[in-house]
């Protein structure tokens, strides 16, 4: 490690978990859909292969411990203990002998349920609510079972869900199934078991929370009887597996609820009617006392759930100082994860406050950001954005419960901007069957990406770029203060694109792809801004005019549009000193299965704290000098002032040429969409070529 900078030392040092030694301070937090034994693509427990690649590559680039997503206590679909499958515990035996093999250490993950936090999708709502087809499905998916809370409590995801009370006898087998797993992977060579959770507002966090606990029995009322259930398991563990045996707990610092399905923002002053940090100090020490040797920490529920997943909005390094003060009651280790900075991390270790660095979606980003980190390739690192596109895309507004594919509800963990993360049978690079020459016309992300891919496969690529830069319209996305991520995002394809043998050609516009010396030509020329009939348009600002600060506006702005870029553009303004109004035609913000949860649900709690007036089912009928004229579905109207006006109503798919055999569309040029369908879009081209 000569190259490695001084200032990442500490997270290199060796440390324990028990008796269990790690080699070094970096954990690769549990993600859900990384399951080692399946998460829901399959009618039951097996030992997942897909997962078993994802971490050997991590094993080989210097994690020090791993920890794989939840695996259910009982299987999703069928109904199936986890401890019931024993081939598959053969299998994770012969796994876990070529991850010690590169010195890594792995805790399995075992969920006891999720509760009312159970992402229900749409589909299954009205199945849920229809008796005779509930009761007929129930044997392939038990919608009850799946959403039992400790209490009658309603649904995070939809408000016509209503989930029932666990019995005191589903209690018992979950307890039971946990011990009866932990000595299958005990003899499996596993190093540890993570129980899930106290945390996130899952089950076991439903239980030990005020406001999602409301039992009379053991399991409810006092604090040791809201806790019952938690301690109860790590002693099973203990008991069937002896007292060193080490039982990592997935831990929520402080809860950050106000009420149910609503978060506190960072810095905000409210009551808190879930987990405090007075409770949080005596259950930290309540639970190591209970037999847990770690705790994997962090902050929030489902109802403030951009705490445990932070989008681009929350702060670096957001949970470290609750975790820090936590870690003042406890003499066992505790991990802290939320966008964690890698040299604020190793400080926080030299200095005592936390033990380890916990980092989870980074490593979908780049697999081998840990080892270039140790040679000191900090530039080489591709960054995540945050973004949460692929790896955990639910998505919910008002009227819909979770929008999200059955498909993608299968597999998350994935990543927008690395295809090949959970997915390596179907992106994987090989080389060209017969070399060509290629043409991508646009320098955005998906030509930059397409561009990349045909190179490493063997082709010759010319790009072209009618602009002075790379970058595209991400350049304008990247803009606002927040978007830091993203902008590093940007500068690393400009420095990647530079490593293969392509030729860039700048400020060079393309009009007639005929003209062209390619055998295949790829068009990744982006989208262009929808216009609006509105009476006084013309006195408005165009979304990537105010971004790129090619106009400026005042301090009264009235944003038209309330989809995710128009949000943005409200609270990049609110950043600003400024006063945002959104005026939006539908029912809700941000109306779209593509906006995950965690950064619609920040966005609409910020303006909702802030008081930042949002017009839902109103149109913009005029824009006159120094104010607006607004309607709503009733009819009526309203004047509101404003000193500029932003229009962010979408965009429409810009190709230069159309399909044909050897001219291929990708990106917002053939349909306007995400950093994921770009990306992946531009591989499904390329790898085709």
């Amino acid at each position: 490690m000569e190259n490695l900078d001084a200032k990442y030392q500490a997270l290199f040092t060796p440390w324990k978990i028990g008796n269990v030694e790690i080699k070094n301070r970096i954990v690769l937090c549990p993600m859900g859909g990384t399951s080692l034994f399946g998460w829901m693509e399959h009618t039951g427990n097996h030992f997942d292969k897909e997962a078993a690649k994802f971490f050997i590559e991590k094993a080989k680039n210097n994690v020090g411990l791993i920890i794989p997503g939840i695996a259910p206590i009982k299987s999703t679909f069928m109904g199936q203990w986890l401890y019931e499958n024993k081939k598959m515990f053969k299998e994770l035996k012969e796994f876990m002998k070529e991850i010690h093999s590169y010195g890594a250490k792995l805790f399995v993950q075992i969920t006891a349920g999720m509760g009312r936090s159970w992402a229900i999708p749409t589909p299954l709502v009205m199945l849920h609510n229809m008796p005779v087809v509930r009761d007929l499905i129930k044997p392939i998916i038990d919608i009850p079972y799946q959403s039992a809370s400790p209490s009658v409590l309603p649904s995070r995801w939809s408000d016509k869900v209503t989930c029932r009370a666990m019995t005191v006898k589903e209690i018992n087998e979950i307890i039971d199934a946990f011990a009866k797993t932990a000595v299958l992977l005990k003899e499996a060579d596993v190093d540890g078991v993570e129980v899930h959770a106290v945390h996130e507002g899952y089950l076991l966090d439903q239980f030990s929370l005020k406001y999602t606990n409301q039992r009379t029995d053991e399991y409810g009322g006092s604090f040791e009887n809201r806790y019952r259930f938690a301690v109860d398991i790590v002693k099973a563990i203990k008991s069937a597996c002896g007292q060193d045996y080490p039982v990592s707990l997935r831990y929520s610092v402080e809860s950050k609820v106000k009420d149910f399905c609503v978060g506190a923002i960072p810095g905000e002053d409210y009551v808190e009617i879930g987990r405090d940090m007075a409770e949080s100090e005596k259950a930290a020490k309540y639970l190591q006392d209970a037999g847990y040797d770690m705790l994997n920490a962090d902050n929030g529920t489902y109802d403030s759930w951009y705490w445990a997943h932070p989008p681009m909005y929350m702060p670096q390094n957001c949970n470290l100082e609750d975790v820090a003060h936590v870690k003042k009651f406890v003499d066992i280790p505790v991990v802290c994860a939320g966008r964690m900075e890698p040299e604020v991390g190793a400080k926080a270790i030299e200095e005592g406050k936390i033990d380890a660095l916990g980092v989870a979606r980074q490593f979908l980003a780049d697999a081998e950001w840990v080892t270039k980190l140790i040679e000191n390739r900090l530039e080489d690192i591709r960054p995540c954005i945050c973004c949460h596109n692929a790896c955990f895309n639910m998505a919910h507004y008002k009227g819909v419960a979770n929008a999200q594919s059955i498909h993608d509800a299968s597999h998350i963990a994935r990543c927008a901007l690395n295809p090949t993360v959970m997915q390596s049978d179907k992106y994987s690079l090989k080389p060209a069957k017969k070399v060509k020459k290629v043409a991508v016309i646009g320098g955005g992300i998906g030509g930059m990406e397409a561009a990349i891919v045909c190179a490493k496969r063997g082709h010759t690529v010319t790009l072209y770029e009618k602009s002075d830069k790379l970058g595209g319209v991400f350049i304008a996305a990247a803009a606002p203060s927040f978007k830091e991520k993203d902008k590093a995002l940007i500068a690393w394809y400009c420095r990647e694109i530079t490593k293969y043998p392509i030729d860039v050609k700048l400020n060079t516009e393309v009009s007639d792809v005929t003209t062209l010396d390619a055998d295949e030509v790829i068009v990744a020329t982006g989208a262009k801004a929808r216009k609006i009939a509105i009476k006084g348009i013309e006195n408005s600002v165009e979304a990537v005019e105010y971004l790129l600060g090619e106009k400026k506006v005042g301090d009264k702005v009235v944003v038209i549009g309330g989809g995710l870029t128009g949000c943005e553009i409200a609270y990049d303004l609110f950043l600003q000193g400024k006063q945002p109004v959104i005026v939006e035609a539908q029912h809700d913000l941000m109306v779209s299965a593509k906006v995950p949860f965690p950064n619609s649900s920040y966005l609409r709690d910020f303006f909702s704290t802030k008081q930042v007036p949002v017009y839902l089912e109103s149109f913009v009928k005029e824009i006159k000098e120094g104010s607006v004229i607004v309607t709503n579905k009733a009819g009526e109207s309203e004047e509101i002032k404003a000193d500029s006006v932003i229009v962010s109503v979408g965009y429409i798919p810009a190709p230069i040429a159309k399909k044909k055999k050897n001219v291929h569309v990708i990106g917002d040029a053939n349909a306007v969409g995400s950093l994921r369908t770009v990306i992946w879009g531009a591989w499904d081209v390329a790898m085709k070529i």
